[in-house]
């Protein structure tokens, strides 16, 4: 549908929403305007897997907690907690003024208020075969059963862990984690995805897919910011232009309010190559940059008892350790980056990360004479007989993986770089069949042990995330340690002292911590951003 017909449509879908009459005042509406490239695959909290699906999610939806803009978890529908010394049971004390959105379903049509026995049932979804929750990852290691959740009464919610786990509070923030109703999720089942009732500050109201979805303002939302109810907007309007530039270009015309990431194909448009806006578009919009709990890194597999591993030069760590200093991390950033990331030369941990520390994790700068001292030190002086080497990437990332290839063949390292459908390096990685390899890890929740997890033995594919074969049983105790290690500042040490273990062993070479760029019209505040990139719409105004 042509985007001008759209916005007709929409136009009518808001004028039979808030009624034609001359004083319903429609017209001073304030409507936040954004659009998604890619497909909103649910709106269904179990279903929270990708970037569209966890924005939206975050505005119809509530948990017991939800995270600050330094990722700290705070308060939300659980108004106070506590947690028992040995770290095993969490008790949440409930609001007693939160409701879900109005749905036929229930009595009168009227949303209920939200009890204890919400959470158990929510719960319970994500780890429930039948439902086969994208999501069954939060729970599945961390209780047994249903009844490891526990509803004392209706404003009192227990849960009782197998096991520690620090980090519990900030893995409750995930909007997997959000309440629904059974009524509601129960009657519509896998069609819930399409017709979400929850707490938050905006409620369902339209999603044709591929085309348009809109958010209504809840009247009855419980959160204040300033003794004033929020959200300020009455509603959000989402379209869905795949073309990345065609969507930009409608930001210029000011059609859409809000625009997130810089595609290449635009980005020195908008971008020097140092950063900032180009002189096109000074004073246009707003450009915010905040750090983005993503690492960009190459894996190289350690594992001799994998054959592809076995015989190669990079089994070696003094190899592993010249590819770590031989790229100009800096560099790369600027000129195919525009000088969004930052050079990732603490650890695997990224900038950003709560207990991240540059001082504490000592990861490698660019020194050329350094990693040719190193190769010469593994036998391989300026490359010489050394095998070539073989890096897989994915289309998207070949511009920047052909520009490490130019730094390490500088170096004699002679890499053939070998492109790969996502889909398909992504299986490679998960089987140990990839010797060397382009990887993100994107954060699900603010805690290092995110990241640390990838190296851990027990998290060894096909079961887990260790793609590199990393396996130490020093690095395993640690890990095992922080577990039980409830005074954050000792945990935060811990973390340090397994990143740096990572780093020197060199299995992983971390090229850039990522950053996310937004741009707002210059009407738009309030608007907050934060290292999980979750987007928060309540406190938003639009003048």
């Amino acid at each position: 549908m042509p985007l001008i017909i759209k916005n007709i449509f929409f136009t009518l879908c808001i004028l039979s929403i808030w009624g034609c009459s001359s004083n319903t005042g429609h017209q001073d509406k304030k409507v936040f305007n954004i659009n998604f490239d890619q497909s909103l695959t649910s709106l269904d909290p179990a279903f929270a897997r990708n970037q569209q699906a966890i924005w939206m999610i975050n505005q119809i939806f509530n948990g017991l907690v939800q995270v600050d803009q330094q990722l700290n978890p705070v308060s939300c529908i659980a108004k106070t907690w506590e947690m028992s010394a040995d770290g095993l049971n969490y008790t949440f004390h409930l609001r007693s003024d939160v409701f879900f959105h109005d749905d036929p379903l229930f009595k009168n049509g009227k949303g209920r208020k939200v009890i204890a026995a919400d959470f158990i049932y929510s719960f319970n979804r994500l780890i429930d075969p039948k439902v086969a929750s994208s999501g069954g990852w939060i729970f599945s290691d961390k209780v047994k059963d249903i009844h490891n959740f526990t509803a004392l009464n209706d404003t009192t919610f227990a849960i009782r862990l197998i096991r520690p786990f620090p980090a519990f509070l900030n893995l409750l923030c995930t909007q997997y984690c959000s309440v629904v109703p059974r009524e509601v999720a129960d009657h519509y089942g896998k069609d819930f995805r399409s017709h979400p009732i929850g707490t938050g500050h905006f409620k369902f109201k339209y999603w044709k897919e591929e085309e348009m979805l809109v958010l209504l303002k809840n009247e009855h939302y419980w959160e204040k910011e300033n003794n004033v109810q929020l959200p300020y907007l009455d509603a959000v309007k989402v379209s869905f232009i795949s073309d990345k530039q065609s969507a930009f270009m409608n930001f210029i015309k000011k059609d859409l309010d809000f625009f997130y990431g810089v595609d290449g194909s635009y980005r020195d448009d908008i971008l020097t190559k140092s950063g900032h806006r180009t002189k096109k578009y000074a004073g246009k919009f707003q450009l915010i940059k905040g750090a983005y709990l993503c690492t960009e890194y190459l894996g190289i597999l350690v594992d001799t008892s994998k054959s592809v591993a076995r015989n190669s030069p990079l089994i070696i760590k003094k190899v592993r350790q010249a590819i770590n200093y031989g790229i100009d991390k800096q560099k790369l950033i600027k000129y195919l980056r525009n000088s969004i990331g930052t050079p990732a030369t603490s650890g695997f941990v990224p900038k950003g990360m709560p207990g991240f520390d540059s001082t504490l994790v000592k990861g490698y700068h660019y020194d050329p004479v350094k990693a040719a001292a190193l190769l010469t030190e593994a036998g391989f002086p300026n490359g010489k007989g050394m095998p070539e080497v073989t890096l897989t990437t994915s289309t998207t990332y070949k511009d920047l993986i052909e520009f490490i290839q130019g730094e390490l063949n500088s170096l004699g390292i002679r890499v053939k770089v070998d492109v790969a459908p996502s889909a398909s390096l992504r299986e490679l990685m998960a089987k140990n069949e990839v010797n060397f390899f382009r990887g993100s890890w994107i954060a699900d929740y603010a805690d290092a042990e995110n990241y640390l997890s990838v190296f851990y033995s027990r998290n060894k594919v096909p079961y887990g995330p260790n793609y590199t074969g990393y396996f130490n049983k020093e690095f395993d105790r640690l890990f095992d340690r922080s577990y039980y290690e409830t005074d954050q500042k000792k945990r935060f040490a811990t973390y340090h002292q397994m990143d740096n273990m990572v780093i020197e062993n060199a299995s992983v070479v971390p090229i850039l911590y990522d950053q996310s760029v937004t741009m707002l019209q210059n009407n738009i505040s309030g608007y907050t951003i934060n290292g999980l990139s979750w987007m928060i719409l309540k406190t938003v105004k639009k003048k």
